[in-house]
């Protein structure tokens, strides 16, 4: 039973065991994930009086690794087995997860340690995201890649429905710090999951006379050649910026000017998340209705406008005009990236797709660190809610690239002859 025969046959992605796995180990991570998104700015807020600048900075420490280390990373990824690869991320991100309350309990718990753990933990994120969308391509055909981008965005989502009640629930009744240890559990458990997937994986064969310089460099010029990547990379660039500038601000905004307690809190985000679970429900349907690369830029125009509603919120509804702000923009969002990242799976050849989403989660995700700390500056300085309007303004001009790129012609991907010939002058 061959790889490309086996999900066709048996119903979809589901049908394959493998993808099974890799499902399930990526809802038990991102559900710790979505715990700690929670508990970790509430462990500087609530135990360590953190101020605003500091909660971005803790944010941006989250996601610096993906500018610092984003290239190179593709490279390194594409040099090794996946698989084995995504193990060893999960196990560094469960104990650098874990020293959290441990240091709390020995009273030890600085900021200090806690961008360290960010730091840590968000380099060994990079590796495994950019492994993790090199990986799929190997499990499942080409025509079955926009279902299974979709299972693992009803994963997310849900996990980001479920998630931060449940973390706001924890710091609640156990503590901040101990609700982070719910994190770590996640990623150990995906760690073992991951260990069942039975998928052959051969070592990639070295490149005669190639450096790591010249191979990071190829996978920069296949993404900067080609005009359907530069738009995606710029607009979900712009997207991540002010997405970034969104989680440094709305922990502090939800405690300290709406005046919710954690559990409150956790269940605002929870709403929010409803939206991104329907996107990711629905947008396997809306790409067969719209065309998958129409509803790239589409997703994002029709839904990015509600952000607007984000530093409308005041008083006692103020929590819930929030969650419905948020469902509406992250279920555009979560359409979009099915769509985009499926997209770009298909166009690029199988020997750089960890140098292509290495490139491009440097380009989309380097944005991150630079947004949260820019959120963290305009709150300190101006206060939560100007961040939030500043945040909101930025959210509609994120579909004008994609407006004004050859996309808007487009129904769906380019035939697979017109991107063979890309693909090999791209790479020559």
């Amino acid at each position: 039973m061959s790889v490309t025969e086996s999900p066709a046959r048996l119903g979809g992605p589901l049908g394959l065991r493998d993808f099974r796995l890799l499902l399930a180990g990526s809802a038990a991570g991102q559900a710790g994930a979505q715990v700690t998104l929670v508990a970790l700015p509430l462990v500087a807020v609530l135990l360590l009086d953190a101020s605003a600048l500091e909660v971005g900075a803790l944010t941006a420490a989250e996601t610096a690794a993906f500018l610092l280390i984003g290239l190179p990373a593709g490279a390194w990824v594409d040099r090794m087995r996946k698989l084995p690869l995504m193990i060893r991320a999960d196990v560094v991100r469960a104990l650098a997860m874990a020293s959290v309350p441990a240091a709390a309990a020995a009273g030890v718990l600085g900021m200090a340690q806690m961008y360290a753990v960010a730091l840590v933990t968000g380099a060994a994120t990079v590796f495994f995201d950019v492994a993790h969308q090199s990986f799929l391509p190997r499990l499942l055909p080409r025509e079955q890649l926009v279902a299974g981008n979709g299972a693992l965005e009803v994963v997310r989502s849900s996990a980001q429905v479920a998630g931060p009640g449940l973390g706001g629930g924890l710091v609640q009744i156990a503590g901040a710090h101990l609700a982070v240890a719910a994190n770590a559990v996640g990623y150990a458990l995906s760690a073992v999951l991951l260990l069942g997937i039975r998928r052959s994986e051969e070592r990639p064969p070295a490149a005669a006379g190639a450096s790591l310089a010249g191979e990071v460099a190829e996978g920069v010029r296949f993404v900067a050649r080609h005009p359907l990547l530069r738009v995606i990379a710029l607009a979900t660039g712009l997207g991540n910026f002010f997405a970034a500038v969104l989680m440094a601000v709305q922990t502090v905004f939800l405690v300290r000017v709406l005046e919710l307690g954690p559990t409150a809190v956790g269940l605002v985000l929870s709403a929010a998340a409803v939206g991104g679970l329907a996107g990711a429900l629905c947008a396997g349907a809306i790409g067969r209705r719209f065309g998958q690369a129409r509803v790239i830029w589409l997703s994002v125009l029709a839904t990015n406008p509600f952000a607007v509603l984000w530093p409308l919120a005041t008083g006692g509804a103020g929590g819930a005009l929030f969650a419905a702000a948020s469902g509406a923009v992250f279920f555009g969002s979560v359409v979009y990236n099915v769509a985009q990242v499926s997209f770009r799976q298909a166009l690029c050849p199988p020997r750089l797709l960890g140098r292509m989403n290495a490139t491009l989660r440097f380009l989309m995700w380097g944005t991150l660190p630079l947004g949260a700390l820019a959120g963290g500056v305009v709150a300190e300085g101006f206060g939560p809610r100007t961040a939030l309007a500043c945040c909101a303004v930025g959210f509609l001009f994120v579909p004008l690239p994609l407006l004004l790129s050859p996309l808007r012609r487009m129904r769906d991907l380019p035939p697979a002859r017109e991107r063979a010939g890309a693909a090999t002058s791209d790479a020559s």
